[in-house]
């Protein structure tokens, strides 16, 4: 039996949209950037990133913390540019392997911070791509380093993800959604990027946007579906993830858990 055109099309169009999800969270090992040095004891100075964080992030008891995109000022917007430009002009192959996971962690959230005051105000960070760029803002090039131009994409699922090979990245990343851990008030360094991706971690898991189990449904933000290769091999290994970043009494709860996990994605912008 000849298929009508109108359900061809409809079997293209979800078959490229599931595509595109894949290839949006595919670890794609970028060889140039897997080179450092750990007898360089220098770091990379964020004081500038910091100084921001701590002026608009807003610290939220429940919940992720959210980012007063819209209160920017020029000289904020100058000095978020130059902190950019002056990432974009080291080369953080010569740096220590802790130096390079604060410099990658900062760079893709001062960029993802950047285009969202850049088109502010919108709803969500998705929002940019459909209505000022045919790539979106993940795939965009953004910036250069070393002459290699980079997008968001690039930073994480091409250097982080696979040279790292840690789930915690994922803590510390800004994907500007609610359903993604949000951003924390001081910028990464070298000494305090280890635990501040644990601090996130444990934050974002005891939180409703991360992981809730209420009445016996068991909810999680989709960030733990979409990188699920990342955390664990399946939902009973991911429930053991959850429940070492769970307090103690969710923690019990999580290990006995026999049902299926509600992943939910809330595409809401992370602002104040």
């Amino acid at each position: 039996m000849a298929l009508k055109p109108v359900f061809i099309s409809f079997i293209l169009i979800t078959l490229l949209g599931v595509a595109n999800v894949q290839a949006a969270t595919d670890s794609q090992y970028w060889a140039y950037w897997d080179k450092s040095n750990d007898w360089n004891r220098e770091a990379i100075n964020h004081q500038a990133w910091d100084n921001i964080l701590k002026h608009h992030v807003v610290k939220k008891e429940t919940g992720v913390n959210r980012f007063r995109y819209g209160e920017l000022n020029h000289s904020d917007k100058k000095s978020l540019s130059k902190y950019i430009d002056t990432l974009s002009a080291t080369d953080p192959r010569k740096y220590s392997r802790k130096e390079q996971q604060a410099y990658w962690l900062n760079l893709y959230n001062a960029l993802t911070v950047k285009v969202i005051s850049d088109h502010y105000p919108v709803k969500s960070f998705s929002e940019i791509g459909s209505k000022h760029s045919s790539k979106g803002p993940l795939n965009s090039q953004l910036v250069s380093v070393t002459g290699q131009w980079l997008s968001l994409n690039d930073i994480e699922n091409r250097i982080l993800r696979p040279i790292w090979k840690d789930h915690k990245v994922h803590f510390g990343l800004n994907c500007a959604d609610m359903s993604c851990p949000g951003l924390l008030p001081v910028a990464f360094t070298g000494n305090n990027v280890k635990a501040l991706l644990k601090e996130s971690g444990r934050e974002f898991i005891n939180h409703k946007n991360g992981v809730t189990l209420k009445n016996g449904r068991l909810t999680a933000s989709s960030m733990f579906s979409q990188y699920r290769e990342d955390f664990a091999r399946d939902d009973k290994a991911l429930l053991k993830v959850f429940a070492h970043y769970a307090d103690d009494r969710l923690a019990l709860y999580l290990l006995g858990f026999q049902g299926k996990i509600d992943y939910i994605h809330d595409r809401s912008l992370n602002s104040f």
